[in-house]
């Protein structure tokens, strides 16, 4: 049956990528999990995965630390495959129970090259793309760092402590399953999945990797696109300041040189470099046509020699409101999205393979959409690479907590929520921010001053530190006047009853209907932004035996394919047919779990032909 499964995908991805044209895919260390480039967007020559085959322990008495586990005394009895959670398949493990602390350890030799290189002594940098929810990390014994958050990338400069030969490096991840004051997402605190939540993942659950650099180098990039003047403003964040060091950044396209610049590494006054880059040619970013410029930033010293030398790439995009409307580089754009929760049945939050990634953003566009709500979710940089690549808008979002708001949430909630977005700014796939989803970690927001106050502070944040995009207050219901999107979620049952229900809108936009949950917080008014669906439909349909007990979907389960898409069908034309909504976000792209109301089974078969669900989508 597993065969016949696997063999099933592989038809499904080959036809697809017949469909939609072929992608390269990096590979550096074959037979080794997720072993291409975590951060396409952020790439040196020199580095090495370090994913594979780990030693892991479970410490459900919390003795690791006062028995001192990070020297290498303690002998773990189990192994398991990073970047996968001990509760997935993939791991090798695939326990569900609750095991709050774990540790890992592994032996790794330094090439030679990442202590010396041409121009000096280099250092090494140890990344994690995420670990949920605590880490702390040693090498040979020596605490390097440690580091809060679950779905975002941390990184620590490991070459002080490294010797010749074996390096051991170990790691203890905490994370407390039942406390839901952690932005946590679907991930559910009580044993069983149920409903709208899914198993927990514990511990990495993203790439681990090694890279060389200069004792000067070039920390991250901050990107922000001109359309309107066909150029790019690059701001370069160095680890420390440069007295004479230079900066060469250069924009290609295919072969040919748009634009290059050469400045001082060196700003006044705390500042980062900063530089624009005038581009002889432009071409603008979209889902139809996702043209992206290859960028080269090499850091030079005062004889001319390239010391650091990072790749990267950008797109030329813009997005704005204006009349009521969403504009993507200057022109009204329809939103076509779909709910994407990110969860695989043998990985669950990481993705299992790079070509699983590009699997499902090419079944998305062939359904008919043009871009997809990563739900409750900070996802795989990688994800966004292929977003980026293949032409997907994506709307970023952060995991919440549920049900219980505290001054520790809020700290959390800010930091992590700035770390992310940090992380992605220069994805020109995202187009809106949403930090907060139906009430998530503010549940009594309606009536409650500080939480529509800590709503409002999230949407001013976030716009300060990126104004380039459109955010959102709380989507879905509840919304403050701080916002640029009026996201309201509606899982009405038939096309005649969304539309008979929403047709006000027509006449009067203010008039939002209540879905369960009022559309404005108490003292609020409807602020006149453009209306985005961005949760709808929901159907559910199985295609095969009953599965779990606890089956989910939003209202009753159709008993043939011709009944869910003729439901489906009748739902997307009353969306259509209402002029006041400017986009929808459809529910969801996969069955997760005990959910059946995706497009596709958990293990990615389409529940109808691709060109059957395009039908649909794409009817205007």
């Amino acid at each position: 049956m597993k065969t016949e499964m696997r063999s099933c995908r592989s038809v499904l991805l080959v036809l697809v990528v017949m469909m939609l044209g072929a992608v390269t895919v990096e590979a550096q260390s074959p037979g080794v999990p997720r072993a291409e480039h975590p951060r396409p967007d952020l790439v040196r020559a020199d580095w090495q995965t370090l994913n594979g085959r780990w030693e892991f322990e479970f410490d459900d008495a919390d003795r690791g630390l006062a028995e001192r586990w990070y020297r290498g005394d303690k002998r773990f009895s189990r192994t398991i495959q990073v970047p996968f959670a001990f509760q997935t398949k993939s791991s090798g493990i695939g326990d569900t129970a609750f095991h709050d602390v774990v540790w890992y350890r592994r032996a790794v030799q330094i090439p030679e090259n990442f202590r010396r290189g041409a121009n000096g002594e280099r250092r090494v940098m140890l990344h994690f793309g995420a670990v949920d929810y605590k880490a702390k990390v040693w090498v040979n014994a020596d605490q390097v760092g440690e580091h809060r958050g679950g779905h975002v990338g941390f990184a620590f400069d490991i070459t002080d402590y490294l010797k010749a030969g074996d390096n051991v490096i170990v790691v203890r991840a905490y994370d407390p399953s039942e406390d839901r004051t952690i932005p946590r997402g679907k991930q559910y605190w009580k044993p069983k999945s149920e409903a709208i939540w899914y198993t927990r993942t514990t511990g990495i659950w993203q790439p681990i990797w090694i890279e060389a650099v200069a004792p000067i180098h070039v920390a991250r990039l901050r990107i922000t696109p001109d359309i309107d003047n066909s150029q790019t403003q690059i701001e370069v964040v160095l680890n420390r300041q440069s007295g004479d060091a230079r900066l060469r950044l250069t924009a290609s396209l295919g072969n040919e040189v748009q634009a290059q610049s050469e400045i001082t590494a060196k700003a006044s006054g705390g500042a980062n470099p900063q530089t624009v880059l005038k581009l002889d040619r432009q071409e603008v970013w979209s889902p139809e046509r996702p043209t992206l410029y290859d960028l080269r930033v090499e850091l030079l010293s005062a004889n001319g020699q390239v010391i650091d030398r990072i790749d990267s790439y950008f797109g030329q995009r813009k997005v704005r409101v204006q009349n009521n409307q969403i504009y993507l580089n200057n022109a009204p754009y329809y939103l076509k999205m779909i709910l994407d929760q990110g969860y695989w049945p043998e990985s669950l939050l990481t993705p299992p393979t790079d070509e699983a990634i590009q699997y499902d953003i090419k079944m998305t566009k062939a359904f008919g959409f043009n871009g997809a709500r990563k739900h409750q979710k900070v996802e795989d940089p990688r994800w966004l690479y292929w977003c980026d690549k293949l032409g997907l808008i994506v709307w970023g979002e952060m995991a919440n907590a549920f049900d219980i708001y505290t001054d520790d949430y809020v700290q959390r909630f800010v930091d992590e929520w700035q770390q992310a977005m940090m992380r992605d700014y220069n994805h020109p796939s995202i187009i809106a921010w949403t930090p907060i989803n139906e009430s998530w970690g503010v549940t009594r927001i309606l009536t409650d001053k500080a939480q529509q106050e800590h709503a409002k502070t999230m949407y001013h944040l976030t716009r300060s530190l990126d104004s380039t995009r459109l955010v959102q207050d709380n989507d879905g219901w509840e919304h403050t006047d701080a916002t640029d999107i009026f996201g309201i979620h509606d899982y009405a049952r038939t096309g005649e009853e969304f539309a008979a229900k929403y047709k006000i809108l027509e006449t009067d936009r203010s008039q939002v209907p209540r879905n369960g949950r009022e559309a404005l917080a108490l003292g609020y008014n409807y602020n006149g932004t453009p209306i985005v669906l961005t949760e709808f439909g929901g159907i559910a349909y199985r295609t095969g035996a009953p599965g779990a007990a606890n089956e989910f979907g939003y209202g009753n389960i159709e008993p043939t394919k011709e009944a869910f898409l003729a439901r489906l069908d009748g739902i997307v034309k009353a969306v259509r047919a209402n002029k006041a909504i400017v986009g929808y976000c459809y529910t969801q792209l996969t069955d997760v779990e005990q959910e059946i109301n995706g497009l596709m089974t958990y293990d990615r078969k389409p529940k109808a032909d691709p060109s059957e669900f395009a039908k649909i989508f794409n009817q205007r």
